[in-house]
């Protein structure tokens, strides 16, 4: 006989614990308390929630369990990055990373189990998208990296960034009850422009996106402001091309007056031409928005090499020149393959299979 599956306590909203406590003819202010130990304070277990009673702290375990996750193996890059392999209740695996700058500590996390869109360049894209991280699994990414900058750095993790593993809008429902705990002053209490939700571009959810009128800050993996181009790069623009994406985004910015990142990489031999960057420059008069040029970070001897530094002076002139703001990005974490798109590349202990 198969014995029942407990519950996620953490599944249950503020709202339904409170039924849940009345139910068990107890307290409806016990639900705060709980819901204050798991979330503002990030307990992982009944057993530490001191001001409860013991016989409540029985009742709870015999109806619910708390599936935080693990950090697995932890890497440091020489440059003071963090790679945590996170294990989830599952056994199955995510990464996420601290990035530390002079200025800030970010987070980067995931928001699932592998990837689905199989843009060519990144690492992840060679996994099979297994399943989507429920938004407890989001947060606990979060506070373990938030624990990791106290640690490690003495400083408060300033920023986070949905760059991780899959694509976040494919896991919307998720990832936004992710983020509102991460802001909630019930829960981590961090301002959402200190938040960036980083897309290949899925015009449909970057509009509902606008309709719901969210805080967070969106950045779109572009790459070329050519169809044929990026459709090579990235399959999912055959399905949804430039056009869309661009009016899209203008529906964003109309609602939320806020303006979008884009972040390139220049590859020799495919984007670094001057038509290449006049292209980005006729994209980028849409909306207000800056351009973030991304060192490429090699995933195997294929066929995509970072190009040369003449190309990327070429784009920042050319982008300058004409009014756009551009920030060249150095990669951090390489040695541990932690940098963008490279995790679950070369993580021995991932347990996700590689696509024939």
């Amino acid at each position: 006989m198969q014995v029942p599956t407990k519950t996620d306590i953490r599944q249950l909203s503020l709202a339904e614990l409170e039924a849940f406590f009345i139910a068990q003819g107890d307290k409806k202010f016990r639900a705060k308390q709980v819901y204050d130990w798991l979330w503002n304070k990030s307990l992982k277990n009944f057993d530490d929630m001191t001001n409860i009673s013991l016989s409540t702290r029985e009742m709870l375990k015999a109806h619910f369990v708390i599936n935080h996750v693990r950090v697995d193996v932890m890497q440091h890059s020489v440059d003071g990055t963090i790679k945590n392999a996170v294990k989830l209740h599952d056994d199955k695996i995510v990464e996420s990373v601290l990035i530390p700058t002079e200025k800030r500590i970010t987070a980067c996390v995931s928001s699932q189990v592998g990837c689905s869109l199989d843009c060519n360049f990144c690492a992840t894209a060679r996994l099979k998208r297994m399943r989507n991280l429920q938004p407890d699994e989001i947060y606990d990414q979060v506070v373990a990296i938030k624990e990791e900058a106290e640690q490690f750095f003495q400083r408060p993790l300033t920023n986070i960034v949905f760059m991780g593993m899959g694509e976040p809008l494919l896991n919307y429902a998720n990832v936004l009850a992710a983020i509102e705990k991460i802001t909630s002053p019930e829960g981590l209490g961090m301002a959402p422009r200190r938040i960036t939700l980083s897309t290949v571009g899925i015009p449909k959810m970057i509009r509902r996106m606008a309709d719901e009128e969210v805080k967070f800050n969106l950045a779109v993996s572009l790459h070329s402001a050519i169809n044929e181009t990026r459709s090579r790069l990235m399959p999912i623009n055959d399905k949804s091309p430039l056009e869309e994406l661009a009016e899209a985004l203008v529906y964003w910015y109309q609602k939320t007056q806020r303006r979008v990142t884009y972040e390139y990489v220049i590859w020799q031999g495919i984007n670094d031409d001057e038509r290449h960057a006049r292209a980005l420059v006729k994209f980028c008069r849409h909306i207000p928005s800056k351009v973030n040029i991304i060192q490429y970070n090699p995933i195997d001897e294929g066929d995509f090499r970072q190009a040369a530094q003449e190309a990327v002076d070429m784009y920042v002139r050319i982008l300058e020149e004409n009014g756009i703001v551009a920030k060249v990005r150095r990669s951090r974490g390489q040695d541990i393959d932690a940098a963008c798109g490279q995790l679950a590349n070369k993580n021995e202990v991932a347990t996700l299979v590689e696509k024939k």
